[in-house]
This record gives structure tokens, sequence and C-alpha cells, in this order.
């Protein structure tokens, strides 16, 4: 577990650096945002959590949302780069190192891959916490009632996500598995269109597990039971789900999500909108938000932001080979 738990130092080590200075420094009045997946996924909430944020402390005058789903992010990817619209942002996560790792192709002509050197890195936001999670009326209590059940089935046990095979749902998933002794591989990954799919997929009896962001399974705690997180203790916003670490798999990792502007954005636009975004943080507006969706604040702009996503594409490269997934 050395390599997770030098990449889960690595996205902490980035400082909060947040700026002084006041709202009414910001230009930009309004934000449309495009999201890579649908309703209900790790994306959809950051994107409109942050938007709601930034609007109720009057950052901004308005924002709003576009869904669009494809090629687990690829689509919305291609838009920004082909079309290069004004006032627009991209959330994005770890997938868009994932996908450039893996030769991902996505929505471009060419046989050039997509990834975060396509567009313009703004800033980092926010990290989510992996979580696995069984429907309330599930018989699994803990993890290792999973794992149990799948060694003596493994076609008994079928797990869900909100993107494709090789994203983060499907990685989470696996490093729990590997934890426990089974071939990550080997599992049966069903992938849905972001994670409100995935949640209804496991609420109709069509998968057993579902392995997502702690912040998409906060809304649907009347519905399912959380039997494992990917933090190195409890977190205080969700105290009742456990750890995975405390069950005996030292699985640590935490999903960052950030801002990325089109090609071509100005630096003048790019470094007022990663000032708003980190300005908005020292907000009460902002931690209702961060608070209900259990985020941690990993605020990490501009050249300080490229300097991490260099870092982490070498950490998943090997992440990604040692389970097998590359």
């Amino acid at each position: 577990m050395k390599l997770i738990k030098s990449f889960f130092s690595v996205l902490f080590s980035a400082a909060l650096l947040l700026s002084t200075t006041t709202v009414n420094s910001i230009a930009i009045d309004k934000l449309h945002f495009v999201i890579g997946g649908g309703a209900g996924g790790g994306w959809d909430g950051t994107a409109r959590g942050t938007g709601e944020a930034l609007t109720k402390a009057g950052f901004l005058k308005s924002a709003s949302f576009e869904n669009m789903s494809g090629g687990g992010g690829g689509k919305a990817l291609a838009y920004m780069i082909n079309t290069k619209p004004e006032n627009t942002i991209l959330v994005q996560s770890t997938p868009l190192v994932l996908r450039s790792i893996t030769r991902h192709k996505g929505y471009v002509s060419g046989s050039g891959t997509l990834s975060y050197k396509d567009v313009v890195p703004i800033a980092g936001v926010i990290g989510d916490y992996g979580a696995i999670a069984v429907a309330k009326d599930s018989p699994f209590k803990n993890f290792k009632d999973v794992v149990d059940a799948y060694k003596a089935n493994p076609s008994s046990i079928k797990m869900a996500g909100g993107s494709v095979r090789g994203s983060m749902d499907h990685l989470i998933g696996a490093l729990a598995f590997q934890a426990a002794g089974a071939d990550p591989n080997a599992v049966a990954y069903i992938p849905y269109d972001a994670g409100g799919k995935a949640l209804a997929g496991l609420l109709s009896g069509e998968t057993q597990i579902i392995s997502t962001g702690l912040g998409e399974l906060m809304g649907a705690r009347d519905q399912v039971r959380i039997i494992g997180i990917t933090a190195p203790d409890r977190v205080g916003d969700a105290p009742d789900a456990p750890t995975l670490k405390e069950q005996g798999y030292d699985v640590q990792f935490v999903n960052w999500r950030g801002f990325f502007g089109p090609p071509g954005m100005s630096s003048k636009d790019k470094k007022a909108i990663a000032k708003m975004l980190g300005d908005v943080q020292k907000t009460p507006e902002w931690e209702a938000v961060r608070a209900r969706n259990a985020w941690v604040n990993i605020y990490n702009p501009d050249k300080k932001f490229v300097k991490f996503l260099k870092t982490q594409t070498k950490e998943m490269t090997a992440l990604m080979k040692k389970l097998g997934v590359i």
C-alpha cells in the first residue's frame, strides 16, 4: 500500500492558499458549467454545488449548468477543445489523468489522446473519498461480508459504478478487493452513466454493491448503508461510515475535483476564476455545500495545479499497472 499512501500524501501536500482580497475585485459575473456526466454523479454535484455557493455568496450573478454525457467525460472534454466557449468551465477529476494513461482517444479526430494538457487547468477545489455501499435491506453488514460472499461465489457479487471500466469508481472498488486478497480484475463491474443511475442499479437489485464517491452517497443514506470509505479515519460529516482501514483493509484514496477552461482562455480570466474558487471556500455558503457532501477542501490553483497533475500522472500510471488495468 506504499504507492497508495504516497499518492494520498501528494494530494494533501497541496497548500491551502486562499486569497484575502474582496469579492468586488472579480470581473466575471456569470459562468457556465459543463459537466461530463449525468445527474447525480460526482462531477454534477461538484459543479452545481460550486455554482450554488458562488452565487449565494455573491461572487457570481448567475451560474448555468449543462450535462454532457459520453465517453467517461470525453464528449464534454472534446466540446471544450473544439468550440472554445467563453465564460465556460469544465468540471473534471482524476479520470482526466486516467484517460491519457489508458490512451482513451475520446471524441476528437486524429490519433491523439485527450488529457489535461488540451485544456486550461484553473484550480483543484475539493477531495472526495471513495465509498462502497449496499442497499439498506442488504444482508451485507460490512465489507468482510461482501468479501466472504465473493470468495464463496464470485458471480454472486456485481459492483455498480458511475463511469466506465478503468474509471475512479472502478479503481476504488478494485483497490478494496485487492486489499482483501481477491483479483480486482475478476470482480464484475457494471458501469452506469453517472452516480444517479448507478445508485438506481443498486437499489433495483441489478448489483449488490456500489463503488463511488462518498459525496455521491451522502444524500442517499436513507436508502443505502455505507460499509467502507477510503479515508484514513472516520469523517466528521459522516461519522457512521466506517473506514476500510479500520476493518483491516488498508485502502486510502481521495479523488480530487477541479475546473478547467477551454484552450486559449486568457490568463486574466483563468486567474480571476481561480481566485474566486479560492475565496469562496472561506464563506459559510461554501461550508454548507462542503459539509453536506463530506468533501475535503483542497484549493490548488494554476501552476500548483499543473504540477500536481504531472505528479498524479506518474502515481496513477504505477497504480493502474499494479492493479493490472494497463
